[in-house]
């Protein structure tokens, strides 16, 4: 056994050369010992591996083990981040509100506050003015004439509004229906200052119950011309103040342009009063009390010797008390459309309470209208008419108002004892309703009237309808403008 050659071992490594696999050559040059060492130190390598694949095998484990819980962990991740960008979201949305509202504060606090409306004209309610424009001319050089400098500085508004009747039992040349502008009014006023001024140019119309309807052009110029209200005042003090030129009269509880009014119609008693007075008045408060005088032409004719007077007490914010009164201390027969003769040689005298507090406007008021005799205009025996009315309005919201009116005035005398005739005929009488729904918002405002007259004791061909004989007239009105 010893001589005999072993069987030839594998060579594991599969080395080869040029000529063959490598161990192929060593058989050839090797002896048997070094073929068994080369054996040995190749089952040493096996076992080495042997021994090492168990913890190879478990690295490899724990590696796949932590790759197959990489998904789970990357999620958790990724939802938490979403949540942070949600919250920053919120919150981006949260500054930018609170920045709008900043943004809003700043703007109104850089914003100039409105002036508030000016207490002319008067307004009876429910419309409102609009805030004025105020002015400032800066003339180069007028900062050195402080009176000039003043005068340049002022306010401007107005109104325009047009209107619709629809009517029955018409008179003379009056319509059915017609469509025309009521107020086409700029104001340019000086409101403050020791030297003060009014200017009310435009057009309008005098819309009255129991009357022919008196359109915008017959009333510019049968009336008070394209500049009916105009003045110069001068107020030394707070409390008193001097006015020369045309004034809105004294007289009455219903003022002379329909934007001023409850009601788009004025009213029976409004017709026995005058309406814009050419002359001097003088006014003077203290506290609650209030005190005018005027001497005026009475019913704009051309002869100055009306006197007219009130007395105003401001019983606390919400009720006033007036006297009015007012006559022709001389004779005119001075007359034409805006002149009549019987009242412009007369007396007049109110009583007006008026209580004005959210939600309610209330005026009753009560009026006298005297006629001495005098027979140089045909007034054989003194003639008085006595009246009172109730005008009011409720603010059924802060846009929508319902007014109303309601009123009676009745004469004294008849045909056949020489009293004048005040009414439709000597001794008549005569009563109205009227209701007005109005709405304003901001400057624009619409409302639509009815009204109803009715006469009483009256003389034939003095009432309504072609001939006169109809006692009743009923009047459907729509206004509708804008105040700037």
């Amino acid at each position: 056994m010893r001589g005999k050659n072993p069987p030839p071992v594998r060579n594991l490594n599969y080395r080869t050369g040029a000529s063959g696999p490598a161990f192929l050559k060593a058989g050839k040059e090797s002896t048997w010992e070094e073929e068994s060492v080369t054996v040995a130190r190749r089952t040493l390598c096996v076992m080495a591996l042997s021994l090492l694949a168990p913890l190879l095998i478990a690295s490899g484990g724990n590696a796949f083990a932590q790759q197959t819980s990489a998904p789970a962990s990357q999620q958790a991740k990724i939802d938490q981040l979403t949540r942070q960008i949600d919250e920053m979201r919120k919150e981006r949305s949260r500054l930018l509100a609170e920045v709008r509202e900043l943004r809003a504060k700043a703007t109104a606090a850089a914003a100039p506050t409105p002036a508030p409306p000016l207490s002319t004209p008067a307004m009876a309610g429910p419309l409102s003015m609009a805030s004025p424009r105020q002015i400032d001319l800066a003339i180069p050089g007028s900062s050195e004439i402080p009176l000039l400098s003043d005068l340049t500085k002022f306010d401007i508004n107005g109104v325009v509004s047009g209107i619709g009747i629809v009517q029955n039992n018409t008179t003379g040349a009056d319509r059915t229906d017609r469509a025309d502008v009521s107020n086409a009014f700029a104001i340019i006023q000086k409101a403050d200052g020791p030297v003060q001024f009014y200017l009310q140019a435009g057009a309008y119309s005098i819309p009255a119950l129991g009357s022919p309807y008196i359109s915008a052009g017959k009333a510019i110029d049968g009336l008070y011309g394209p500049l009916p209200v105009a003045y110069l005042k001068f107020a030394p003090s707070d409390s008193f103040s001097i006015e020369a030129g045309n004034l809105p009269t004294l007289i009455g509880a219903e003022y002379t342009w329909t934007f001023e009014n409850l009601n788009i119609e004025r009213g029976l008693l409004w017709n026995q009063e005058n309406a814009v007075n050419r002359g001097v008045q003088l006014n003077y408060s203290h506290g609650p009390l209030s005190a005018s005088v005027s001497w005026n032409n009475g019913f704009y004719s051309n002869s100055y010797t009306w006197l007219t007077g009130s007395l105003a007490w401001a019983i606390d914010s919400a009720n006033t008390l007036s006297v009015v009164g007012g006559g022709n201390l001389g004779f005119s027969k001075f007359s034409n459309f805006a002149t009549p003769l019987l009242q412009n040689n007369g007396q007049i005298y109110n009583i007006i309470y008026t209580y004005n507090a959210s939600p309610w406007i209330v005026t009753p008021y009560f009026q006298w209208t005297y006629v001495p005799k005098n027979n140089q205009i045909g007034v054989l025996k003194s003639t008085s008419a006595i009246g009172g009315a109730i005008l009011a309005s409720y603010a059924v919201t802060d846009k929508f108002f319902i007014a109303g009116r309601g009123e009676y005035i009745g004469s004294t005398g008849n045909s056949a004892d020489g009293s004048a005739n005040l009414l439709y005929g000597p001794g008549s009488s005569a009563w109205s309703l009227t209701a007005t729904p109005t709405y304003q918002y901001k400057n624009y405002f619409v409302r639509g009237e009815v009204s109803y007259v009715h006469a009483e004791d009256y003389t034939p061909g003095d009432v309504f309808g072609s001939f006169g004989r109809n006692p009743s007239r009923v009047v459907g009105a729509l206004e509708t403008g804008l105040f700037f």
